[in-house]
């Protein structure tokens, strides 16, 4: 079971810090700070937007009610699902690797609706911003694989 750990000293970059909230994880033996998120967090919501509006403008061609299904299911399950100590408030706790496939489900539906529905320099721009979450994610990712979170 994962337990925190306080008055560490740690070398964070080019100085020593202390008293910094760690996750412990006996069975791997690994303490990881949670990543500093800020800047990684507006590519994934840009793409989350883009995702949330792209996909059921790229449904409704098809089908109205299965429009609605995807706002509920790219909307809802992010909310209702997430790892503990990723979000303030976990309504139902998952392991890190579903967070990932979550933004994951995100990045394919913005791009693939983006390819459907958008002219050819716009769906160019999502599949960039895509990329962007991609390689901005990798450390929250490294995170979210490498710790049990308990909040």
């Amino acid at each position: 079971m994962p337990s925190r750990c306080y008055g560490v000293w740690l070398e964070t970059g080019s100085r020593l810090s202390y008293d910094l909230p760690l996750t412990a994880d006996a069975a791997w033996g690994t303490y990881m700070e949670k990543p500093d998120d800020r800047i990684a967090s507006v590519p994934r919501f840009a793409a989350e937007l883009v995702a949330w509006v792209a996909t059921p403008w790229a449904l409704s061609t098809h089908s109205w009610p299965l429009a609605v299904v995807a706002v509920v299911v790219l909307v809802g399950l992010p909310t209702v699902f997430s790892t503990p100590g990723d979000k303030a408030q976990v309504i139902v706790p998952v392991p890190g690797v579903v967070t990932i496939l979550l933004v994951l489900l995100q990045l394919a539906a913005a791009t693939i609706a983006a390819w459907v529905v958008w002219p050819t320099y716009a769906a160019v721009l999502v599949s960039l911003l895509a990329v962007t979450t991609l390689v901005t994610e990798r450390r929250r990712w490294r995170w979210l694989l490498s710790t049990r979170h308990d909040g």
